[in-house]
């Protein structure tokens, strides 16, 4: 299962742009507690964009924002066609007269004044598939902490937006640099966060992204998910750990102990 990161997120957001923005919303059905009774319908959606991780649906004064997380998807249905993803899953619902954009399993989901936006995406680094992408600007919040392990400063979404683990993991094996590696001990950062920007601006149109340069099954990555089997260069067998700012925000890390140092 690929995990949403960056690239998952742009393209979502594109597809329902497509779909959705010069369009009067219906109906709109919000399955949490807190928006239950919020209804958008009669309005028409401005526009659909990712930022970093986040999705942001603008409609008139108000921007529906929701986060993907581990599990979460937007799919598109012609309307009489059946979903693919079980009802109860589905955390939202947005119809127009082509259109359902439905939700599902959305770690975040909430109904804000436009006004609000920043209060929930304000926080982000420079957006790695976005207009607002600085590589001197990433490169500079990403350095600020020189102890802190390259794995966990890049994964940070305040210092660039759009990283996840999977891209993380990959990027350090292919740039030669252990996940613990301190980001002072970084000979080239820019160089790491520029290969792993143009990294996600090629997978960002693969529904299956790949980094090996092979879209075979089972020969997209390098080390991710591939815990006890064989580096693809030399041979040595993938290690797995965890790394975090606290013991309840560990993320799982793989590498090469030869090619990695």
């Amino acid at each position: 299962m690929v995990m949403p990161e960056g690239d998952t997120v742009w393209r979502t957001a594109h597809r329902l742009h497509d779909a959705l923005a010069g369009q009067e919303l219906l109906c709109t059905d919000f399955r949490v507690p807190a928006f239950a009774t919020v209804d958008l319908s009669g309005e028409v959606v401005d526009e659909v964009v990712s930022r970093g991780k986040h999705l942001l649906i603008r409609t008139g004064q108000h921007s529906i924002h929701s986060h993907l997380k581990m599990e979460g998807a937007w799919h598109l249905y012609r309307h009489g066609t059946d979903w693919r993803r079980p009802g109860h899953s589905a955390r939202a619902v947005l119809e127009n007269a082509q259109w359902q954009a439905v939700g599902y399993s959305l770690g975040i989901l909430e109904v804000l004044d436009l006004d609000d936006e920043e209060s929930a995406v304000g926080h982000l680094g420079p957006d790695l598939l976005g207009p607002d992408w600085d590589l001197d600007e990433a490169v500079r919040r990403t350095s600020a902490d020189q102890q802190r392990p390259v794995f966990l400063a890049l994964l940070d979404q305040r210092n660039l937006a759009g990283f996840g683990n999977e891209y993380v993991n990959e990027l350090l094996f292919i740039q030669g640099l252990r996940p613990t590696r301190p980001v002072g001990e970084v000979a080239d950062l820019r160089r790491v966060i520029s290969r792993g920007q143009r990294m996600l601006d090629v997978n960002k149109s693969r529904i299956d992204r790949s980094f090996t340069g092979s879209a075979r099954t089972g020969e997209e990555r390098w080390v991710y998910g591939r815990e006890r089997s064989r580096c693809r260069r030399c041979g040595t067998r993938i290690q797995t750990g965890q790394l975090g700012d606290r013991p309840t925000a560990e993320r799982n890390t793989f590498w090469c102990p030869h090619c990695q140092t």
